[in-house]
């Protein structure tokens, strides 16, 4: 943790904004790409032109669909209160989610129940992760539990990895500032989900690496 910190406090109106800033971000774009291919549609009627929106618009959609599965569950409610989350409709968000050519996945956790907030830690990870790999590169999210204690580790490799400044105390809860905004609202809030799931988190990161672990406080 760097020196001279403050603790972070959001009411849950900023939160909220914060999250949802966060949410649209990830799809505007693919969106955006929708919107594009419509009216190159409109535009020119040639069967290469059709074709190319055509094209355009189904990959744009496949994109944004995937971030939304994705942020529903690593970021919204994803059932009710206490409810746990099939890892293997995690894998598949995830999948989803880093659908391109850049980064290759490998998901190393079992197929089982696990509480809703430490579903949500782990995509959170994940997300972190993805960001950080600037030129692509592979993850790989290893999971073990006991049914009482949990780790997970989202490891992160490629010729470019940049982890934000300020990471590792924002999900501590605390930064130089102690604000947010919606750019640094996804290690802050991957604190409060590991913090509400009695998790810890530890940041390790190289040249060429980033390590993203988490375990269970008792563990």
């Amino acid at each position: 943790m760097s020196q001279e910190t403050q603790t972070v406090t959001l009411d849950a109106l900023d939160l909220a904004a914060l999250l949802s800033s966060r949410v649209c971000h990830d799809v505007i774009n693919p969106v955006g790409a929708i919107l594009n291919g419509l009216e190159v549609m409109e535009d020119d009627k040639s069967p290469e032109t059709q074709d190319f929106a055509i094209s355009l618009i189904r990959n744009s959609a496949k994109v944004a669909s995937g971030k939304l599965q994705f942020c529903r569950i690593a970021f919204g409610a994803a059932g009710s209160a206490g409810a746990s989350v099939d890892l293997g409709d995690a894998e598949k968000v995830t999948r989803g989610f880093i659908d391109n050519d850049k980064i290759q996945l490998t998901w190393n956790a079992p197929r089982l129940l696990l509480a809703k907030n430490k579903v949500k830690l782990l995509l959170n990870l994940v997300a972190i992760a993805a960001a950080a790999l600037l030129r692509g590169g592979a993850i790989t999210v290893d999971l073990v539990d006991d049914g009482t204690n949990t780790t997970m580790a989202v490891i992160a490799r490629g010729p470019m990895v940049k982890l934000p400044a300020h990471t590792t105390d924002l999900i501590a809860g605390v930064s130089a500032s102690g604000v947010v905004d919606a750019h640094s609202i996804q290690p802050y809030y991957a604190g409060l989900v590991a913090r509400a799931s009695g998790m810890t988190v530890t940041v390790e990161q190289s040249d060429d690496g980033l390590a993203l672990r988490a375990a269970s406080t008792a563990a």
